[in-house]
């Protein structure tokens, strides 16, 4: 009880001496809150990258795509292969797919059409919400498009507005949410008019999405498929769905692969930061510090009080930077697009407790040498001083 009560002693005076002087304290804070605002947004990136590339047990969806070609204005497929992909043993559903967009190439500004059959859209994504909207309306009108809720907040589109991109004109039925990030970030309308609208003619389509009965047959399913168009003109490379995001957007994964570098950076300068603040701090406080143990503070009391001291200056421009980092992304909904795939770069608590977890480690680490300093130094020597 009285360990736990001097601990808050010390830490209650650690919070004075933080106050005592607030212009180091807050430039240390700020530069903290930097370098963790950095290491947020490069993990943001990375966890985004692994929701849609990792695999996982429970996936069942497979993609079936033009051999050797990866933009989608190089994909085309017959529309009548779905018929025949359907007979195979093992496939649930089969959705003919045409897609446009206006950049290839890895870019921040993407926009995504996909094009599919009405009556197919929610059978094959039952997890889809309108947030806005109705499918109904979707469903009578042939311009309709339902737009994931990423895409709408980024154009500030909401029902019943019209926008032309990529020389598609279309009406806004509806917004939706997906628990699949890609579905919020594209604009869904009928397949028929967006084969129309984009003059890829009629009959001809980008991709087929195919779902499996189970995880366990993606592999069968995906080699007799490949197998079934191998002579015909135009042969197909099944992938299961993640698969597929990987190979295809290397440009973009290669590009947040980098920026891990900058992550690490990031942190070690966190470390500095709070270690130099932290040496400083101690070299000014040596008087101060001696004559604190000559009134009886145990040597251990003056590391915990720097240890404290450190904690606080590190944690706390780490929160600020940590929460500044996820008001960013939650307020400008970045998404990062590359052949026609798309990456919503959304902050989740995963990412939160990670970045706060070591920011409290790198705290703790930078505080260790300057709070061993302050308790070792020889009380008459630091009198002297």
């Amino acid at each position: 009880m009285n360990a736990v009560k001097l601990l808050l002693s010390l830490i209650a005076l650690a919070a004075k001496q933080v106050m005592r002087h607030r212009t180091r304290s807050l430039l240390t804070l700020v530069g903290v809150a930097s370098g963790m605002f950095l290491f947020t947004a490069v993990e943001t990136m990375q966890q985004s990258l692994r929701v849609v590339t990792e695999g996982a047990a429970a996936d069942t969806t497979l993609i079936v795509y033009r051999e050797n070609r990866f933009c989608p204005a190089t994909s085309r497929l017959p529309e009548h292969y779905g018929s025949e992909i359907r007979r195979i043993d093992g496939v649930r559903e089969v959705v003919p797919t045409q897609i446009v967009v206006n950049n290839c190439g890895a870019s921040l500004d993407v926009i995504t059409f996909r094009g599919v059959p009405p009556e197919n859209l929610t059978r094959f994504n039952p997890d889809l919400q309108i947030v806005s909207g109705s499918i109904e309306d979707w469903k009578q009108r042939t311009d309709g498009a339902l737009i994931g809720e990423n895409f709408a907040a980024r154009r500030g589109l909401q029902p019943g507005d019209r926008f032309e991109a990529v020389g598609v004109n279309t009406y806004v039925s509806g917004v939706i949410r997906s628990p699949h990030p890609q579905d919020n970030n594209v604009a869904y309308v009928h397949l028929p008019f967006l084969q129309q609208a984009s003059n890829k003619g009629l009959g001809t389509v980008t991709q087929f999405n195919v779902k499996v009965e189970s995880s366990d047959q993606l592999e069968r399913v995906a080699v007799e498929i490949d197998a079934l168009f191998k002579s015909d003109s135009a042969p197909t490379h099944t992938r299961p769905e993640k698969a597929f995001f990987a190979q295809t957007a290397k440009d973009m994964i290669q590009l947040i692969g980098f920026t891990r570098w900058l992550g690490i950076g990031a942190a070690i300068a966190v470390v500095a930061l709070v270690g130099n603040a932290l040496v400083l701090i101690a070299r000014s406080r040596v008087k101060e510090t001696a004559v604190l143990q000559t009134l009886g503070f145990q040597r251990l009391s003056t590391g915990v009080l720097m240890l404290s001291e450190g904690v606080m200056l590190g944690l706390g421009g780490s929160l600020v930077g940590i929460l500044g980092a996820i008001a960013f992304f939650e307020s400008q909904r970045f998404t990062f697009g590359n052949e026609g795939l798309t990456l919503a770069l959304r902050p989740d608590l995963q990412v939160a407790l990670t970045a706060t977890g070591l920011a409290l480690l790198l705290a703790l680490l930078a505080s260790l040498w300057p709070a061993v300093m302050s308790a070792t130094r020889p009380i008459v020597s630091a009198l002297r001083s």
